[in-house]
């Protein structure tokens, strides 16, 4: 009986909420607008950051879990200097050679290792023309790739040691180039140099790109050979870096050790000496990829907060509105017998289901919202998980006994003689 009295006392408050939401719209609307505002900030954004963090994962998995990147100097978000010589000494580094590749392919613990230069072209074709990225790989690139090509071919090792005039191109630049009709065969001009289409490149890359690459999502993109490239386009070669991959079974520490003192002995590094390379694992970016993401998520609850607290500002003002019109009303009740913690569990349900509805409404928007990025971009699979609906309706029910609090206190100690004979 005594549950059934009290889901009665629910129920009642559920339905003097909206009541009060009925006769108070401009200030209700406000209470619904504020804390909807702040669910959406925090649904929305944690929805489309879990579609990035997936879409970045699948990419550095593409490579292998274990694979690792090797960069001349530290790359952009892994140091910090104004850019000059003297602050940012590892801009003296020397290249990465083919020569290294060649040490590091020798290496027992190392199955692979794909040099890339991630640079741009202009591409032409009749006269459909446009500037976009442009990936440089050594042969053994699928092996660190995720994609897949049809119709056509990856180019041989014999194409890219003879400078073949080979090409493929990814969904985008197809389009954008060809519109409808087949690219394997066709011609196209990369900085004015006549190039073979050989085959077509499927692969809807994260937003950030690979550690790599030249950009990143569905972008229009081309993939030609190193040694193509370094002979016939005017590539700039200090940008090399490279694709580790080691064996089945071989740890990363293992691996990072082996080529890290390949490379020390290949470039006469004493002990005392730093390395003029930069060893980069998927957990260091991890790491950064995570610190970046956190500050946005840091702003997107900074601005939900402002949305929480306009709504709860408002109940303040609705709840302290309904108490001041139902004070005959509460004392009626206190007479009949109704104790303090009924007057205050009816007020605080109000309250929450004034912040109830605007979480829904905010909560409804920002699945909208990842619905919407999911289907524009589907390089990001936005989705809102459990975890985050249980939150934003936790998060709205907290705002509502919190802000509720006041008014349901000052109306549970209301004296009853008193507040009979309210007018």
């Amino acid at each position: 009986m005594r549950l059934l009295s009290q889901l009665a006392q629910v129920l009642e408050g559920i339905s003097i909420a909206f009541d009060a939401l009925r006769a108070n719209k401009a200030r209700a609307g406000l209470t619904i607008m504020g804390v909807a505002l702040g669910v959406f900030v925090v649904v929305a954004m944690s929805s489309v950051i879990r579609g990035i963090n997936e879409s970045f994962r699948r990419d550095l998995e593409a490579a292998g879990p274990t694979s690792f990147y090797v960069y001349r100097r530290p790359i952009g978000g892994f140091n910090s200097c104004d850019g000059t010589v003297e602050t940012c000494p590892e801009r003296r580094n020397p290249a990465i050679t083919l020569d290294e590749v060649a040490t590091l392919e020798r290496l027992p613990s190392i199955r692979a290792v794909t040099a890339h230069i991630g640079t741009s072209a202009r591409f032409r074709y009749k006269d459909k023309s446009l500037s976009t990225g442009m990936e440089v790989y050594t042969p053994n690139w699928t092996e660190v790739d995720g994609g897949d090509i049809y119709p056509g071919r990856s180019f041989s090792v014999a194409e890219n040691a003879a400078g073949a005039k080979v090409v493929l191109v990814n969904d985008k630049l197809a389009e954008t180039l060809f519109g409808t009709s087949e690219p394997v065969g066709k011609e196209i001009l990369i900085d004015d140099v006549r190039f073979t289409v050989i085959g077509l490149y499927h692969y809807t890359a994260s937003p950030m790109g690979t550690p790599t690459s030249a950009g990143g999502g569905d972008s229009p993109k081309a993939i030609v050979p190193f040694e193509t490239a370094r002979r016939h386009l005017n590539l700039w070669m200090r940008g090399n870096n490279l694709i580790v991959k080691p064996l089945a079974g071989v740890t990363v520490e293992q691996a990072t050790d082996d080529v890290i003192a390949a490379l020390r002995a290949q470039r006469g590094l004493r002990p005392s000496q730093k390395n003029n390379f930069d060893i980069v694992t998927q957990d260091r970016l991890w790491e950064i990829y995570n610190k970046l993401f956190g500050t946005f998520f840091v702003v997107g609850l900074a601005l939900s907060s402002v949305g929480l607290m306009v709504g709860g500002v408002g109940v303040i003002a609705i709840m302290m509105i309904s108490v001041t019109e139902r004070t005959r009303e509460i004392g009626v009740r206190k007479a009949l017998g109704a104790t303090r913690w009924t007057i205050l569990w009816q007020f605080l349900v109000e309250a929450v289901t004034l912040t109830g509805i605007g979480a829904s409404v905010g909560l409804l928007l920002g699945i909208l919202v990842a619905i919407g990025v999911r289907t524009a971009w589907p390089a990001i699979p936005a989705s809102t998980s459990w975890g985050t609906v249980l939150a934003s309706l936790a998060i709205s029910a907290v705002t509502g006994v919190l802000f509720g609090m006041l008014p349901a206190v000052r109306a549970s100690r209301l004296d009853p003689v008193v507040a009979l004979r309210y007018e």
